[in-house]
């Protein structure tokens, strides 16, 4: 049997913080995770030197890790970790810090996510993802995820029934809410139509399904919700997380993520079922994970995700608004700052500082994670409840 966890009572998550993204760029990781360092010290009133603890995850800031960071950003953190696990890097710095702010182990810890993209970028880091990546996938030309999704899209159309509409219905309502977002980098209306005529990938992937690299970066801090309150920075509080890894590895093909192992723990911890929630973040490199994702954190019962998505709007001013800055797949994926993305624009939601995409009334939100694709499956999968804070 599984210990009751401990609540995060006490601590909280503040200050989003963006790097704006662009489609290319000569600077390094290390530049972008310090420019974000930076906008944490002058948005807090900080100095640098009491931010006492980091989180950092970054593909392309090898040969250095988190430690070698520390160097070029003149840090001396007494806690450090780091974090490569793409799209649920995000929810799990943010439970990593708030258990080391809860022990003391920190007092103020800077969670960091951010990597370049030159020319070639994407092509290394695609052909040096994983073992497996270099040994079984890359070197019969299938390398990077194009491939792995219309994998996963082809076997879960065929399970549920769901059409290519159903998920352009989705990629069409995230489109219209980053219209809205000034960080985002696709700044034009995408129809139904233009969606379903678009350029073929690799069936049933087609342009509008695939996220596109860019670089960028995304911060937040994690502290005592009383030092929040003495800094003058609105919070959010930390309902329940979960995270899970290499789960279900016995099914042939991914249908469902480790989410499914870890929901009623996450509602339960939270006090709240997925009816109370008021928006959802979910990491959207590909259409398909969000259906999974829909289902496997009780949204929905499993395979009805089509139906539902026909059911709603996803829009900020509609039906459960849905990755209301419009996800990587109309902001760009900026590397593992992509498994920022949503848990930075719900910290903006719950604390009102959203602008264009801000969600009336929002006061709870569900945020999920979900990265490192190997072939068939993503192996790491990781989600959120947050509560917008009291003064």
């Amino acid at each position: 049997m599984t210990r009751r966890r401990a609540s995060y009572d006490g601590v909280v998550a503040t200050l989003p913080v963006t790097v704006p993204y662009v489609r290319y760029s000569i600077n390094s990781a290390h530049w972008w995770l310090g420019k974000a360092l930076g906008a944490l010290v002058r948005g807090s009133g900080l100095q640098k030197n009491e931010i006492d603890g980091m989180c950092v995850s970054s593909f392309t800031l090898a040969p250095d890790s988190a430690v070698g960071l520390t160097q070029h950003l003149g840090m001396a953190p007494r806690w450090l970790d780091h974090i490569p696990t793409g799209g649920a890097s995000g929810v799990m710095a943010l439970r990593r810090a708030a258990r080391a702010v809860q022990a003391g182990d920190a007092d103020v810890v800077a969670c960091l996510s951010g990597d370049t993209n030159h020319v070639d970028s994407f092509r290394q880091t695609i052909s040096q993802f994983s073992r497996f990546a270099q040994d079984a996938v890359y070197p019969y030309g299938a390398g990077g995820p194009n491939a792995s999704f219309a994998l996963l899209t082809h076997n879960y159309m065929r399970e549920t029934g769901a059409t290519r509409e159903d998920f352009g219905k989705l990629c069409v309502a995230q489109r219209e809410n980053a219209l809205r977002h000034p960080n985002a980098l696709m700044k034009k209306p995408l129809s139904l139509q233009q969606y379903m005529d678009a350029k073929l990938i690799t069936d049933p992937i087609h342009l509008f399904d695939c996220v596109m690299p860019c670089a960028g970066a995304d911060a937040f801090l994690v502290m005592r919700e009383e030092k929040a309150q003495q800094l003058g920075l609105p919070f959010v509080r930390i309902l329940s997380t979960i995270e899970r890894h290499n789960a279900w590895a016995d099914d042939p093909i991914q249908i469902r993520g480790g989410w499914t192992m870890d929901k009623d723990d996450l509602y339960g911890q939270a006090g709240i079922g997925p009816r109370d929630i008021d928006f959802m973040q979910a990491y959207d490199d590909y259409p398909v994970i969000n259906f999974l994702q829909i289902e496997d954190l009780g949204l929905c019962e499993k395979g009805a995700a089509p139906q539902f998505v026909r059911d709603n709007t996803f829009t900020v001013d509609g039906t459960l608004p849905f990755n209301t800055n419009g996800g990587q797949l109309s902001v760009g994926q900026a590397g593992a700052a992509g498994g920022y993305l949503g848990l930075v624009e719900a910290l903006r939601q719950l604390t009102d500082t959203a602008g264009g995409t801000q969600v009336k009334d929002a006061n709870i939100g569900l945020v999920s994670g979900f990265g490192i694709i190997n072939y068939d499956r993503g192996i790491c999968t990781a989600a959120a409840l947050l509560a917008r804070g009291t003064a």
